[in-house]
Parts: structure tokens; C-alpha cells; sequence
């Protein structure tokens, strides 16, 4: 099967697709401003709760080792009050005023931990609610500006519609490729060749490149890997 012509219409579609992406996120001033806030949002959202599932866990972990703590500390006590000698009590002592500092040590990080959690919760939830009324905002505007976009509304559909066509037309690993070097070439994914040279590199290919060219019809670029092809002469 020759994919060439699917191949090259499939590229023109996204060609369009872009074009008409570009025209339909060319925002007037107030919904750009709308569209930059919401998007600063969404990071900050994002940040906001790795950092939370961050500090919970932290809790949890200074959490389980306060209790250990306060065990190892009731415990002291306890041994000094069960002291009945001068020297078991100065170690029992000893050992409290240890276990004391090391339960104060926990305390603190816990404590700025779980200060930092309520700091990040209640951002988050400021956060959404801020999100939700700017999507509000923006969604209203944008039905409008769509409405005032229709026929680029309705060519993405019938470009959408052709470019799932095409794809159904070739074989999974071309289209594969044909999409991961659309994205690296910037949507020049199939070149011709002009005076044995590459159209997208410019790269003049070898005299046995040319011969496999002639022979199969298309074949990658040893340099830029685009899908080369000659054109049909004149």
C-alpha cells in the first residue's frame, strides 16, 4: 500500500489543526488575563498538594516517633520513682532529662509540621475556590468568543473528523512515527527532495539513498529522519 498520499494529506490536517488551534486560543485582553490566572492557579495547585502529601507524611513519621518518646519517657519516670538508691536514682535522673530532650526534639519539627499542613490546607482550599470562579468567568467568555469563532469551530471538527480517517489507514508503527516526528520537526514530518537534498535538513543524500528512494518511494532521512519522497515530475 502507498501511504504516501495519506501521509502527506495527514500532515497538511495537522497543519490546519494548528493553524486553527492558534486562532482559537488568541484570546481577547480579558480573557487572556482570566486564562493566565487560572493556569498560575492550577500550578500553584499542583505544587500546593505535593507539598501537603509531603508534610503528612512527615507528620506521621514525627508522629509515631513523639509516642515513642513518651514512652521511653514514662518510662524513665518510672524508674525514678522505683530508685531507691543514691546512685540508681542519679542514673534514673539521668536518663529522664535525656528522654525529655528527646522528646522535645520531636515535638518541635511536629509541631512546625502540623502548622505547615493547616498553612497548606487552608491555601487549597482558597485556591479551588478561586479556580472554580475564574473557570466560572472564563467559560462564559469562552462560549462567546466560540460563538464569534464558528467556522474555525467547525473546521477543527471536519479536520478532526479526516485526520481519524487517515490514521485508521495506516499501520500502527508508521503513524507512530509519522506523530513522534510531527512533534519533533515541527509538523514537517514528510520532505521531498530537490537536487538530491533533504527538504527539511538540507543534507545532500548519497547516490545509493537516492537509488532506495527511487526504488521504494519514500524512505527516512539518514540525518533528520523525515520521511523523504521525490516529487512527481513535471
Amino acid at each position: 500500500m502507498d501511504t504516501l498520499p495519506a501521509l502527506l494529506e495527514l500532515q497538511g490536517i495537522h497543519e490546519n489543526l494548528r493553524i486553527i488551534q492558534r486562532d482559537l486560543t488568541a484570546f481577547p485582553p480579558d480573557m487572556s488575563k482570566l486564562d493566565t490566572e487560572l493556569k498560575g492557579i492550577l500550578k500553584r495547585q499542583e505544587s500546593a498538594t505535593k507539598e501537603l502529601a509531603e508534610a503528612r507524611t512527615k507528620a506521621e513519621s514525627l508522629s509515631g516517633d513523639l509516642k515513642l518518646a513518651q514512652r521511653l519517657e514514662e518510662h524513665a519516670k518510672t524508674a525514678v520513682k522505683q530508685s531507691t538508691h543514691k546512685v540508681q536514682y542519679t542514673a534514673a535522673i539521668r536518663e529522664l532529662d535525656d528522654r525529655e530532650r528527646q522528646k522535645a526534639a520531636v515535638a518541635k519539627p511536629l509541631k512546625e509540621a502540623e502548622t505547615r499542613i493547616a498553612a497548606l490546607e487552608k491555601e487549597t482550599t482558597e485556591l479551588e475556590i478561586r479556580r472554580a470562579e475564574v473557570q466560572s468567568q472564563f467559560d462564559e467568555l469562552h462560549q462567546i468568543f466560540l460563538a464569534e469563532h464558528e467556522n474555525q469551530v467547525a473546521a477543527r471538527g471536519v479536520n478532526m473528523a479526516r485526520r481519524a480517517e487517515l490514521e485508521k489507514l495506516l499501520e500502527p508503527a508508521a503513524l507512530a512515527r509519522f506523530n513522534k516526528l510531527i512533534q519533533q520537526r515541527q509538523g514537517r514530518a514528510v520532505v521531498s527532495v530537490e537536487n538530491a537534498t533533504c527538504g527539511g535538513c538540507r543534507t545532500k543524500l548519497r547516490i545509493p539513498l537516492l537509488a532506495e528512494l527511487r526504488e521504494k518511494g519514500t524512505i527516512p532521512c539518514e540525518f533528520c529522519q523525515r520521511i523523504l519522497f521525490l516529487p512527481p515530475k513535471p
